[in-house]
Protein backbone atom coordinates (compact mmCIF):
# COMPACT_ATOMS: atom_id res chain seq x y z
CA UNK A 1 0.00 0.00 0.00
CA UNK A 2 1.77 3.79 -1.21
CA UNK A 3 2.04 5.63 2.17
CA UNK A 4 -0.20 8.21 0.58
CA UNK A 5 -3.04 6.01 0.59
CA UNK A 6 -2.55 4.51 3.99
CA UNK A 7 -2.81 7.92 5.33
CA UNK A 8 -5.68 9.29 3.46
CA UNK A 9 -7.10 6.29 4.72
CA UNK A 10 -6.03 6.36 8.68
CA UNK A 11 -7.40 10.49 8.84
CA UNK A 12 -10.33 9.38 6.98
CA UNK A 13 -11.31 6.93 9.55
CA UNK A 14 -10.24 8.76 12.51
CA UNK A 15 -12.96 11.71 11.45
CA UNK A 16 -15.55 9.30 11.64
CA UNK A 17 -13.74 7.49 14.71
CA UNK A 18 -12.08 9.75 16.94
CA UNK A 19 -12.99 10.06 20.84
CA UNK A 20 -14.13 13.65 21.34
CA UNK A 21 -11.70 14.05 24.47
CA UNK A 22 -10.92 17.94 25.84
CA UNK A 23 -7.32 17.90 24.61
CA UNK A 24 -8.26 17.75 21.33
CA UNK A 25 -10.20 20.41 21.33
CA UNK A 26 -7.03 22.84 22.28
CA UNK A 27 -3.48 24.13 20.74
CA UNK A 28 -2.75 25.22 24.12
CA UNK A 29 0.15 23.78 24.82
CA UNK A 30 0.16 23.75 28.96
CA UNK A 31 -3.33 21.35 28.93
CA UNK A 32 -2.07 19.17 25.81
CA UNK A 33 1.47 19.08 27.51
CA UNK A 34 -1.05 17.82 31.33
CA UNK A 35 -3.00 15.37 28.93
CA UNK A 36 0.19 13.62 27.61
CA UNK A 37 2.09 13.10 31.20
CA UNK A 38 -1.10 12.08 32.82
CA UNK A 39 -2.02 9.58 30.23
CA UNK A 40 1.70 8.22 30.53
CA UNK A 41 0.86 4.86 31.74
CA UNK A 42 -2.49 5.20 32.56
CA UNK A 43 -5.82 4.82 30.77
CA UNK A 44 -7.98 7.40 29.17
CA UNK A 45 -10.97 6.49 31.47
CA UNK A 46 -8.71 7.02 34.36
CA UNK A 47 -6.55 9.76 33.06
CA UNK A 48 -9.82 11.84 32.42
CA UNK A 49 -11.28 13.33 35.83
CA UNK A 50 -7.46 14.03 37.06
CA UNK A 51 -6.95 15.57 33.93
CA UNK A 52 -10.07 17.73 34.14
CA UNK A 53 -8.90 18.42 38.13
CA UNK A 54 -5.62 19.73 37.76
CA UNK A 55 -7.33 22.28 34.81
CA UNK A 56 -9.43 23.12 37.27
CA UNK A 57 -6.84 23.62 40.51
CA UNK A 58 -4.12 24.96 38.07
CA UNK A 59 -6.15 26.77 35.27
CA UNK A 60 -2.55 28.13 34.06
CA UNK A 61 1.32 26.92 34.36
CA UNK A 62 1.87 30.05 36.58
CA UNK A 63 -0.45 28.53 39.59
CA UNK A 64 0.89 25.04 38.41
CA UNK A 65 4.65 26.47 39.11
CA UNK A 66 3.27 28.25 42.58
CA UNK A 67 1.92 25.45 44.35
CA UNK A 68 3.64 23.51 47.13
CA UNK A 69 4.85 19.83 46.13
CA UNK A 70 2.64 18.57 48.39
CA UNK A 71 -0.58 19.94 46.80
CA UNK A 72 0.38 18.76 43.56
CA UNK A 73 1.13 15.12 44.72
CA UNK A 74 -2.28 15.26 46.93
CA UNK A 75 -4.02 15.58 43.18
CA UNK A 76 -2.08 12.99 41.75
CA UNK A 77 -2.90 10.75 44.58
CA UNK A 78 -4.02 7.27 42.80
CA UNK A 79 -2.70 7.79 39.35
CA UNK A 80 1.07 5.97 40.39
CA UNK A 81 4.10 6.36 39.17
CA UNK A 82 4.44 9.74 41.18
CA UNK A 83 7.96 10.82 39.86
CA UNK A 84 6.03 12.06 36.66
CA UNK A 85 4.15 14.23 38.96
CA UNK A 86 7.08 15.50 40.67
CA UNK A 87 8.66 16.27 37.09
CA UNK A 88 5.63 18.12 36.17
CA UNK A 89 6.27 20.53 38.64
CA UNK A 90 9.80 21.12 38.35
CA UNK A 91 8.92 21.50 34.25
CA UNK A 92 6.36 24.25 35.58
CA UNK A 93 8.75 26.02 37.61
CA UNK A 94 11.68 25.77 34.75
CA UNK A 95 9.15 27.23 32.15
CA UNK A 96 8.25 30.06 34.73
CA UNK A 97 11.71 31.09 35.77
CA UNK A 98 13.94 30.22 32.18
CA UNK A 99 10.92 30.77 29.33
CA UNK A 100 8.96 33.41 30.64
CA UNK A 101 5.77 30.81 31.33
CA UNK A 102 6.02 30.18 27.80
CA UNK A 103 6.50 26.85 26.20
CA UNK A 104 9.34 26.08 23.92
CA UNK A 105 7.84 25.56 20.42
CA UNK A 106 10.46 23.04 18.85
CA UNK A 107 11.23 19.18 19.62
CA UNK A 108 15.05 20.08 20.50
CA UNK A 109 13.77 23.02 23.13
CA UNK A 110 10.90 20.83 24.56
CA UNK A 111 12.77 17.95 24.95
CA UNK A 112 15.78 19.79 27.28
CA UNK A 113 12.73 19.85 30.23
CA UNK A 114 12.59 17.67 33.55
CA UNK A 115 10.02 14.68 32.58
CA UNK A 116 9.80 15.25 29.14
CA UNK A 117 11.29 13.01 27.00
CA UNK A 118 10.90 11.69 22.92
CA UNK A 119 7.13 11.19 23.20
CA UNK A 120 5.80 14.09 24.97
CA UNK A 121 8.04 16.62 23.23
CA UNK A 122 6.92 15.03 20.14
CA UNK A 123 3.17 15.58 20.80
CA UNK A 124 3.48 18.90 22.15
CA UNK A 125 5.25 19.99 19.24
CA UNK A 126 3.46 18.66 16.61
CA UNK A 127 -0.55 19.48 18.56
CA UNK A 128 0.23 22.32 20.20
CA UNK A 129 3.07 24.16 17.34
CA UNK A 130 1.85 21.95 13.94
CA UNK A 131 5.70 21.29 14.28
CA UNK A 132 6.52 17.24 11.65
CA UNK A 133 7.63 15.44 14.62
CA UNK A 134 6.21 11.86 14.87
CA UNK A 135 4.87 10.58 18.04
CA UNK A 136 5.87 7.37 19.06
CA UNK A 137 4.16 5.15 21.29
CA UNK A 138 2.73 1.67 22.14
CA UNK A 139 -0.39 2.39 19.56
CA UNK A 140 2.02 3.31 17.18
CA UNK A 141 4.70 1.14 17.41
CA UNK A 142 1.82 -1.59 17.09
CA UNK A 143 -0.09 -0.59 13.75
CA UNK A 144 3.09 0.22 11.83
CA UNK A 145 4.75 -2.95 12.98
CA UNK A 146 1.44 -4.92 12.00
CA UNK A 147 0.48 -2.77 8.85
CA UNK A 148 4.49 -2.99 7.39
CA UNK A 149 6.14 -6.40 8.69
CA UNK A 150 8.27 -4.13 10.77
CA UNK A 151 9.65 -7.02 12.31
CA UNK A 152 12.38 -4.99 14.57
CA UNK A 153 12.08 -5.48 18.58
CA UNK A 154 10.56 -2.63 20.28
CA UNK A 155 12.27 -3.52 23.42
CA UNK A 156 15.62 -2.56 21.80
CA UNK A 157 16.17 1.47 21.62
CA UNK A 158 17.30 2.19 18.67
CA UNK A 159 14.39 0.82 17.14
CA UNK A 160 12.15 3.74 18.05
CA UNK A 161 14.18 5.29 15.41
CA UNK A 162 13.37 2.89 12.92
CA UNK A 163 9.73 3.85 13.36
CA UNK A 164 10.14 7.24 13.27
CA UNK A 165 12.01 7.40 10.19
CA UNK A 166 8.49 5.27 9.17
CA UNK A 167 6.43 7.44 10.12
CA UNK A 168 7.97 10.51 9.30
CA UNK A 169 7.07 9.54 5.65
CA UNK A 170 3.64 8.69 6.25
CA UNK A 171 3.49 12.20 7.90
CA UNK A 172 3.63 13.93 4.86
CA UNK A 173 0.44 13.41 3.52
CA UNK A 174 -1.55 14.93 6.67
CA UNK A 175 -1.02 17.64 9.19
CA UNK A 176 1.01 16.96 11.29
CA UNK A 177 -1.52 17.21 14.56
CA UNK A 178 -3.74 15.26 12.72
CA UNK A 179 -1.87 12.32 11.79
CA UNK A 180 -0.62 12.26 15.04
CA UNK A 181 -3.78 12.03 16.66
CA UNK A 182 -4.85 9.59 14.20
CA UNK A 183 -2.05 6.66 14.36
CA UNK A 184 -2.73 6.66 17.88
CA UNK A 185 -6.40 6.78 17.97
CA UNK A 186 -6.52 3.74 15.66
CA UNK A 187 -4.10 1.74 17.54
CA UNK A 188 -6.33 2.10 20.79
CA UNK A 189 -9.63 2.00 19.74
CA UNK A 190 -9.06 -0.64 15.91
CA UNK A 191 -6.08 -1.89 15.83
CA UNK A 192 -5.86 -3.07 19.78
CA UNK A 193 -3.57 -5.14 21.62
CA UNK A 194 -5.93 -8.76 22.13
CA UNK A 195 -8.43 -8.63 19.61
CA UNK A 196 -8.41 -6.32 16.50
CA UNK A 197 -10.88 -5.55 14.86
CA UNK A 198 -9.59 -6.79 11.31
CA UNK A 199 -13.19 -7.72 9.90
CA UNK A 200 -13.77 -4.30 10.14
CA UNK A 201 -10.23 -2.63 9.37
CA UNK A 202 -10.39 0.04 6.38
CA UNK A 203 -6.75 -1.02 5.61
CA UNK A 204 -6.91 -4.73 6.36
CA UNK A 205 -6.43 -5.33 2.20
CA UNK A 206 -2.83 -4.25 2.56
CA UNK A 207 -2.03 -5.50 6.31
CA UNK A 208 0.80 -7.94 6.53
CA UNK A 209 -0.05 -8.98 9.95
CA UNK A 210 -3.79 -10.09 8.80
CA UNK A 211 -2.08 -11.37 5.70
CA UNK A 212 -0.07 -13.73 7.42
CA UNK A 213 -2.14 -14.29 10.80
CA UNK A 214 0.28 -12.37 12.68
CA UNK A 215 -1.76 -9.98 14.36
CA UNK A 216 -1.08 -11.48 17.88
CA UNK A 217 2.74 -11.61 17.53
CA UNK A 218 3.49 -7.96 16.17
CA UNK A 219 4.76 -5.75 17.07
CA UNK A 220 7.93 -8.26 18.56
CA UNK A 221 8.85 -7.56 21.99
CA UNK A 222 11.47 -9.17 24.05
CA UNK A 223 9.86 -9.93 27.42
CA UNK A 224 11.10 -8.20 30.63
CA UNK A 225 13.02 -9.51 33.80
CA UNK A 226 10.21 -10.87 35.85
CA UNK A 227 8.68 -8.35 38.64
CA UNK A 228 10.51 -8.20 42.37
CA UNK A 229 8.38 -9.36 45.16
CA UNK A 230 8.47 -7.29 48.01
CA UNK A 231 6.91 -7.58 51.37
CA UNK A 232 5.65 -4.39 53.38
CA UNK A 233 5.03 -4.65 57.16
CA UNK A 234 3.21 -1.53 58.21
CA UNK A 235 2.80 -0.42 61.43
CA UNK A 236 -0.10 2.18 61.83
CA UNK A 237 1.03 3.96 65.39
CA UNK A 238 -2.85 5.40 67.16
CA UNK A 239 -2.94 7.35 69.96
CA UNK A 240 -6.80 8.62 70.41
CA UNK A 241 -7.72 9.90 66.83
CA UNK A 242 -3.93 10.70 65.82
CA UNK A 243 -2.22 8.91 63.41
CA UNK A 244 1.82 8.49 63.23
CA UNK A 245 2.93 8.77 59.41
CA UNK A 246 6.29 9.68 57.96
CA UNK A 247 7.43 11.31 54.55
CA UNK A 248 9.14 8.74 52.26
CA UNK A 249 12.32 10.70 51.65
CA UNK A 250 14.90 8.20 49.88
CA UNK A 251 15.21 6.72 46.40
CA UNK A 252 12.44 4.88 46.10
CA UNK A 253 8.86 4.03 45.33
CA UNK A 254 6.40 7.04 46.24
CA UNK A 255 8.71 8.97 47.08
CA UNK A 256 7.49 12.50 48.73
CA UNK A 257 4.66 10.94 49.66
CA UNK A 258 3.55 9.62 53.15
CA UNK A 259 3.22 6.32 54.62
CA UNK A 260 3.37 4.20 58.41
CA UNK A 261 6.41 2.30 59.60
CA UNK A 262 7.77 0.41 57.92
CA UNK A 263 9.71 -2.87 57.91
CA UNK A 264 10.53 -4.60 54.99
CA UNK A 265 11.35 -8.03 54.50
CA UNK A 266 12.82 -10.09 51.09
CA UNK A 267 10.37 -13.03 52.08
CA UNK A 268 6.96 -13.25 54.07
CA UNK A 269 7.13 -12.94 58.00
CA UNK A 270 5.02 -12.67 61.01
CA UNK A 271 4.66 -8.86 61.46
CA UNK A 272 4.56 -9.47 65.54
CA UNK A 273 8.06 -11.21 64.74
CA UNK A 274 9.52 -9.04 62.34
CA UNK A 275 8.76 -5.30 64.68
CA UNK A 276 10.13 -7.71 68.37
CA UNK A 277 13.57 -8.55 65.98
CA UNK A 278 13.94 -5.11 65.51
CA UNK A 279 13.17 -3.20 68.43
CA UNK A 280 15.59 -2.00 70.81
CA UNK A 281 13.81 -2.91 73.97
CA UNK A 282 10.57 -5.58 73.16
CA UNK A 283 9.30 -5.08 76.68
CA UNK A 284 7.67 -1.77 75.24
CA UNK A 285 5.06 -4.19 73.33
CA UNK A 286 3.73 -4.76 77.27
CA UNK A 287 2.67 -1.03 77.57
CA UNK A 288 0.51 -1.27 73.57
CA UNK A 289 -2.41 -2.18 72.33
CA UNK A 290 -1.86 -4.61 69.63
CA UNK A 291 -4.48 -5.32 66.75
CA UNK A 292 -4.31 -8.31 64.85
CA UNK A 293 -2.66 -8.16 61.28
CA UNK A 294 -4.50 -6.85 58.63
CA UNK A 295 -5.51 -8.96 55.80
CA UNK A 296 -2.84 -8.98 52.74
CA UNK A 297 -2.92 -5.72 50.42
CA UNK A 298 -1.52 -6.10 46.91
CA UNK A 299 -0.24 -3.41 44.69
CA UNK A 300 1.38 -4.25 41.48
CA UNK A 301 4.25 -1.99 39.96
CA UNK A 302 5.87 -2.02 36.65
CA UNK A 303 8.86 -3.53 38.16
CA UNK A 304 7.74 -5.03 41.72
CA UNK A 305 4.95 -6.18 43.36
CA UNK A 306 4.15 -4.88 46.69
CA UNK A 307 2.60 -7.48 49.49
CA UNK A 308 1.98 -5.56 52.71
CA UNK A 309 0.06 -6.04 56.19
CA UNK A 310 -1.34 -3.73 58.42
CA UNK A 311 -1.05 -4.11 62.05
CA UNK A 312 -2.86 -1.12 64.40
CA UNK A 313 -0.92 -0.18 67.73
CA UNK A 314 -2.59 2.11 70.25
CA UNK A 315 -1.26 3.59 72.82
CA UNK A 316 -2.95 5.70 75.08
CA UNK A 317 -0.52 8.82 75.50
CA UNK A 318 1.51 9.60 72.53
CA UNK A 319 4.84 9.44 74.66
CA UNK A 320 4.35 5.91 74.28
CA UNK A 321 5.82 6.45 70.43
CA UNK A 322 9.07 9.04 71.22
CA UNK A 323 11.69 6.30 70.45
CA UNK A 324 9.66 4.87 67.51
CA UNK A 325 9.53 8.58 65.89
CA UNK A 326 12.59 9.46 66.31
CA UNK A 327 13.84 5.94 64.45
CA UNK A 328 11.62 5.82 61.62
CA UNK A 329 11.40 9.72 61.51
CA UNK A 330 7.26 9.59 62.44
CA UNK A 331 5.45 12.36 63.54
CA UNK A 332 1.21 12.60 64.71
CA UNK A 333 -1.41 13.99 62.46
CA UNK A 334 -5.26 14.51 62.93
CA UNK A 335 -7.37 12.83 60.61
CA UNK A 336 -7.99 16.24 58.42
CA UNK A 337 -4.21 16.53 58.37
CA UNK A 338 -4.43 12.75 57.38
CA UNK A 339 -7.12 13.30 54.73
CA UNK A 340 -4.95 15.85 53.07
CA UNK A 341 -1.25 14.66 53.16
CA UNK A 342 -0.54 12.87 49.54
CA UNK A 343 -0.22 9.48 49.90
CA UNK A 344 0.64 5.91 48.19
CA UNK A 345 -2.58 4.19 47.09
CA UNK A 346 -2.17 1.45 48.81
CA UNK A 347 -2.45 3.58 51.87
CA UNK A 348 -5.28 5.65 50.82
CA UNK A 349 -7.25 2.09 50.35
CA UNK A 350 -6.37 0.88 53.62
CA UNK A 351 -7.40 4.13 55.45
CA UNK A 352 -10.50 4.11 53.92
CA UNK A 353 -11.28 0.52 54.41
CA UNK A 354 -9.70 -0.05 57.60
CA UNK A 355 -9.70 3.21 59.91
CA UNK A 356 -11.51 6.17 58.09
Amino acid sequence: MENSAFTSTLITWYREHHRDLPWRRTNDPYKIWLSEVILQQTRVSQGLPYYLAFCERFPSILELANASEQEVLRLWQGLGYYSRARNLHRCAKQIVEHHHGKFPTTYHELIQLPGIGDYTASAIASFAFMRTTPVIDGNVFRVLSRMFGILDDIAVPKTRTTFKEHSAKLMKYAAPDQYNQAIMEFGAIQCTPKQPKCAQCPVNNFCYAYSNELQHRLPVKTKKNTARKRYFYYYVLKSGSRLFLKRREHKDIWQGLYDFMLLESSTEMDPVTILTDNLADPRIMDQLVIGEPSAEYRHKLTHQHINARFMEIEAADEKAFDDWQQAFDLQAYSKSEVHELPKPILINNYLKADIF
